[in-house]
């Protein structure tokens, strides 16, 4: 009896030894098509919704499937908090890593860890980028009531500012502080944009330091028009095309030292709403991301719903995101050991 049991236990073992093979030989021959067929996959977003990363995310959650091989159900879901990085660290750290899980963050995580942030717990460079809808400068704006229309005019009144943490929405005021001499105040710990928005309708906080400009003539074209918004200084390499009279935020610098630094401030603007999905992710499933990105950003659906919706489509490809976020993150160290310095609040 043990002989034979000892047989039939080898011939069981043998037998699931060959069905994992063969399993494991199918999962390696299944195409992306195959993959995505019938799935689910969740876009986290790391702001609240009703701003402007959660706008431009779930217009891109709409669509995309469609133009993904396989045609997968892309479903939005929110995961706010630390500026993004909540959800950043998730998708490195927790999320699947079979491409089911896409991700939406602020464009300053890759600066960030360009200047060694302890709280980046992830490395940007190891995502797989999936592309940008909207590349576009940031804008810094004062509400009506505040008075100030000008950057001239913030270097002697106090403006509060309000931030969702250590992002752009900090940096930038701060950078203009340490730089221009300007006098805003810091007001962290909102939610999103959103939150931010209705913040300063309240008369809590008298602006924002960072706002993409498509952002605010999609959410809030009625703002712009009733003239209840100042945009005071735009941050990007190259002005918008819209907003020639809004000087660059690099070309107020007093000197070439800050004048690098805020060049590489404003350097992710390209980065813009960057979608993503976590390292380790399959090649051929990261190529048919980035071509149903790629054809989604020319789908004359897409783009009618995005003018309907008073959004700006200026893409950026998951190949190109994936060189900016790696010429970012190794940006030399006195430029962005300079703009660690000057976005540093002075307690």
């Amino acid at each position: 009896m043990t002989s034979r049991q000892g047989i039939a236990g080898k011939a069981i073992l043998g037998a699931t030894v060959g069905t994992l093979m063969l399993m494991s030989s199918f999962a390696q021959a299944q195409t992306a098509a195959e993959f995505y067929h019938g799935k689910s996959s969740d876009l986290i977003i790391g702001y609240t919704p009703g701003g402007g990363y959660d706008t431009y995310g779930r217009l891109v959650a709409r669509f995309l499937g469609e133009h993904i091989a396989g045609n997968p159900k892309i479903v939005p879901r929110n995961m706010p908090g630390g500026g993004t990085r909540v959800a950043a660290g998730y998708i490195y750290n927790v999320a699947a890593k079979d491409g089911t899980i896409l991700g939406l963050i602020d464009q300053s995580i890759v600066l960030q860890q360009a200047m060694n942030d302890p709280t980046i717990l992830f490395d940007a460079n190891k995502f797989n980028w999936i592309g940008n809808p909207s590349a576009d400068n940031n804008t810094v704006a004062t509400w009506h009531t505040t008075g100030v229309t000008s950057v001239e005019q913030a270097k002697k009144t106090d403006v509060l500012i309000g931030a969702t943490g250590p992002n752009t929405s900090a940096q930038i005021p701060l950078a203009m502080n340490a730089t221009l001499g300007t006098k805003f105040k810091i007001v962290n710990g909102y939610p999103g944009g959103n939150d931010m928005n209705l913040a300063m309708e309240r008369g809590e906080i008298g602006g924002r330091g960072s706002n993409p400009w498509a952002s605010w003539k999609g959410t809030k074209a009625d703002w712009l028009r009733d003239k209840k918004l100042n945009i005071i200084a735009q941050v990007g390499l190259t002005k918008a095309p819209d907003l020639q009279d809004v000087p660059l935020l690099m070309d107020l610098a007093t000197n070439e030292q800050d004048k690098a630094a805020l060049r590489l401030l404003s350097a992710p603007s390209t980065i813009g709403r960057p979608f993503f999905t976590a390292p380790g992710v399959p090649d051929d499933r990261v190529k048919a991301l980035r071509a149903g990105f790629a054809a989604m950003v020319v789908d004359k659906a897409f783009l009618a719903q995005a003018a309907a919706e008073g959004l700006d489509i200026n893409p950026v490809s998951g190949e190109e995101l994936q060189r900016i976020v790696a010429e970012i993150v190794a940006t030399p160290k006195p430029v962005a050991d300079r703009l660690a310095e000057i976005i540093e609040e002075k307690k």
